[in-house]
């Protein structure tokens, strides 16, 4: 009797931990932010320091002299958090409005609430939408990818500015122009928003380096493919029937997929396991109602990429959607 060990729950422990699984976040997140790095350069290295920086600095002074705990920067939620919040940004951000975005998104949406698990709302994406409606104008300066060569300063052409593929097709809608005529005369092509996009954040431009991302989580286990494939089946769908209605005023499911940050906030920051339902049918309600809202702002709204708001939105939803969708106890049928 006397070799009983007694200890508190839990007793079955999982070979993952928040360390592990915020490291395979930051390997999946490693193909976009090469391709952000090779197309924007200095610009976009720029951000990704003042971002990484703000936010293991923020979180540190907190914890340490605020909240008077130990540090917590090891399990690497904070620097998941300056990785997307830098991808979600134009490379033509000021290094500045980074920091304060940095800043935002720990002290007021992670360590307000009580800091990692205790948030409801995804701090990246809570960061952008701070942004957006704080600085319009600086965060809707959109420059197109460069060469190697222009994004590291070994040429003297500058870097060309221009609107998002959302934003042109948004912006000729709404001067008569039919969906044809904005294509042909911006030379849109599908290959090219798989690749590397015309512009936008700069985690965008490449649709392939999001998706390598999302097949090495899916083999990693790290995220459950539900909540990600509800929003692409969501999006589709709607584009699809709206297409069908009326092609020459809405786009298709193609372009939507390609476009507005879809493939980035569906993988990376809607399957976020804190601010994202437990259960499957909870996961798939979630995903429908980011895409449902996504493309009711893409065609309804006055903002041409909606992503960002359906996400917030839904985030404030999971509390009920995991009581309405809540698991089974253990023992009962």
């Amino acid at each position: 009797m006397s070799q009983l060990v007694v200890s508190p729950a839990p007793h079955l422990h999982a070979p993952s931990s928040t360390r592990s699984i915020m490291r395979d976040v930051l390997i999946a997140l490693a193909p976009a932010t090469l391709v952000s790095l090779i197309f924007y350069g200095w610009a976009e290295l720029l951000l990704l320091t003042s971002c990484v920086v703000s936010c293991l600095l923020t979180e540190y002074l907190i914890t340490r002299f605020l909240l008077k705990k130990s540090c917590t920067l090891s399990d690497g939620s904070a620097a998941v958090t300056a990785v997307l919040l830098a991808l979600n940004l134009p490379a033509s951000c000021p290094w500045w409005v980074a920091v304060i975005g940095s800043v935002f998104a720990i002290a007021v949406v992670k360590m307000t609430f009580g800091g990692l698990g205790q948030n409801i709302f995804n701090p990246a994406i809570a960061a952008r939408v701070f942004l957006l409606v704080s600085f319009p104008s600086q965060m809707t300066q959109w420059t197109a990818p460069a060469s190697l060569s222009q994004a590291w300063g070994f040429s003297s052409v500058d870097a060309v500015s221009g609107a998002t593929p959302l934003g042109l097709v948004s912006e000729g809608l709404r001067s008569g122009q039919s969906l044809e005529q904005i294509f042909s005369e911006h030379n849109f092509s599908y290959a090219q928003m798989l690749f590397v996009n015309m512009g936008g954040s700069v985690g965008e431009i490449s649709a392939a380096a999001l998706l390598l991302g999302f097949a090495y989580l899916l083999v990693r286990k790290v995220i459950k493919p539900y909540t990600t494939l509800a929003i692409w089946t969501t999006i589709i769908g709607i584009s699809m029937i709206f297409s069908m209605m009326n092609p020459s005023s809405y786009t298709d499911p193609m372009f939507n997929m390609l476009t507005g940050g879809v493939l980035m906030g569906s993988i990376f920051m809607a399957t976020d396991y804190v601010t994202s339902p437990m259960t499957r049918n909870g996961c798939i309600i979630y995903g429908f109602g980011i895409g449902l809202q996504t493309m009711l702002i893409r065609y309804f709204g006055a903002y041409p990429e909606g992503m960002s708001f359906a996400i917030l939105l839904m985030n404030a939803c999971v509390p009920l959607i995991n009581k309405m969708c809540h698991q089974t106890k253990y023992g009962r049928k």
